[in-house]
Formats: C-alpha cells, sequence, structure tokens
C-alpha cells in the first residue's frame, strides 16, 4: 500500500512542482491561444488529415490533466475542423480556437497522426461520433469523472479501432463509461476493462496496455510503446504518435 501511495503522490506531486515553476499561472482570459505551428496550411497540404492533441488544462487543473481535441480535413479541403468538448456554451464546439492552437498558453502534442488514404477513409466515422454522441445537449458536462472534453475524444477514438490509438493516462475522463456499460471488452478488441462510474477502474489489453484508474488518474504500463505511465506526470517512454 505504501508503494502505491507512492507511485500515486510522487507524480502528481512532480507535476505541482513543474506547474509551480512554470509560466502558466497568470490571467488565463488573455493567456495564449495562438496557432503553435505543428500544422502546415490547409492548402498546401492536400491529403486528408487526422490528429488529436493533448495539452495541459486551465490553471491549477493542468497538475492533473489534459484537455483533448481532434482536427480533421478531408482530402482537398481548404480548410481543418476541429471539434471540442467545453464546458460553456453547447458542448460539442466546432473550429472555436485555431486546429493547433495553445490551450491557453499550453504548447500542444499530437497524440494521434494519420494522414493520406487512411485518414480519408476514417474520417466519416469521426464525424459520425460527433453528430450522435450522446452528452452533446447544455449542461451535459462534468469535468469530473466525466462526460468531459476527454471522454467525447476517447468516444471518437473508440469508434475508429483502425487507428489503435490511446490517450494519454492525463487525459481524466476518458474511461467514463460513457456507453452505460461498466465492463467488457476495449473497444479495440484486444483486451478487457471494468470500471466503477469512471472512478476507479481496470483496463488490460495490447492496445491499451495495463492502467489502473484511480479516481481519473491512470497508473499503468504500455508494452506495445514501451512506456510507463503516471497520474499527473503522464506518461514516460516511447511517444504517442510517431
Amino acid at each position: 500500500m505504501l508503494i502505491f501511495a507512492l507511485l500515486i503522490a510522487v507524480p502528481v506531486a512532480l507535476s505541482g512542482i513543474n506547474y509551480l515553476l512554470g509560466d502558466r499561472r497568470g490571467n488565463w482570459q488573455t493567456a495564449d491561444r495562438s496557432s503553435a505551428g505543428l500544422l502546415p496550411k490547409a492548402s498546401a497540404h492536400p491529403d486528408a488529415v487526422i490528429r488529436v492533441y493533448a495539452a495541459r488544462t486551465v490553471r491549477w487543473r493542468g497538475i492533473f490533466a489534459v484537455h483533448c481535441w481532434i482536427v480533421v480535413k478531408e482530402r482537398g479541403a481548404a480548410h481543418y475542423t476541429r471539434y471540442d468538448y467545453t464546458a460553456w456554451g453547447d458542448p460539442i464546439r466546432v473550429d472555436g480556437f485555431a486546429p493547433d492552437g495553445r490551450w491557453f498558453g499550453a504548447i500542444p502534442e499530437a497524440v494521434v497522426s494519420v494522414d493520406g488514404e487512411k485518414a480519408e477513409g476514417l474520417i466519416p466515422k469521426i464525424r459520425a461520433v460527433v453528430e450522435t454522441y450522446r452528452f452533446r445537449s447544455y449542461g451535459d458536462y462534468s469535468p469530473w469523472p466525466g462526460p468531459n472534453s476527454n471522454t467525447f475524444v476517447q468516444a471518437a477514438l473508440d469508434a475508429v479501432p483502425e487507428l489503435k490509438a490511446v490517450l494519454p493516462p492525463t487525459a481524466i475522463g476518458k474511461d467514463y463509461p460513457y456507453r452505460g456499460a461498466w465492463f467488457g471488452l476495449t473497444a479495440s478488441g484486444t483486451g478487457v476493462f471494468a470500471s466503477l462510474g469512471g472512478y476507479l477502474g481496470l483496463t488490460v489489453g495490447w492496445i491499451e496496455g495495463i492502467e489502473l484508474n484511480f479516481f481519473g488518474g491512470v497508473l499503468g504500463l504500455d508494452l506495445r510503446r514501451p512506456a510507463l505511465k503516471f497520474p499527473g506526470l503522464g506518461r514516460l517512454g516511447m511517444p504517442l504518435a510517431p
């Protein structure tokens, strides 16, 4: 129990120190939300594109969690489409921010990166999730344990298992049982999961790795792309996106 407590507390403490020593404690309303320069201009990149980005969320919450969003572009399209799930207004926000924009000062990291024919074939599945997502009404958003921004993105990824994609361990809300099932096969079909309403849970699978969900934070191990997963601190090892 002591070792388990340390594996939870120490990474969170290190993440907190990083926050305190950083420069993201200012006024979130005036924080930089401009492009981080991660995407080429749509007109200069004719191929279809799928990106999922994650960036530390606003203020002290960034110690524990990231905010994830989806960016898609069909082949030949003149602009990218960005999908966020937010706490204000209608939860599903379309093109509310620059596709690769900083999240209130935090530089995003790509956790899914697919271009070309593969992306072109999968984009309709993602758009279908956006159109039919269950928690799309005003007031449906819940920061913890969900459904939140990361639950929304996880639902989209679950609909396209061909991506073999996994959100980072700091994507609190990704394990919220949005389909209503508290146990079963993982969306990839390579493992099993059990969830106690998103507060506690266990996932074991080849794509997902071994993940213990402890009140939203994840402690685990990735064997497919070798890495350790810690709450607060995040993923230590191979990156999620090539």
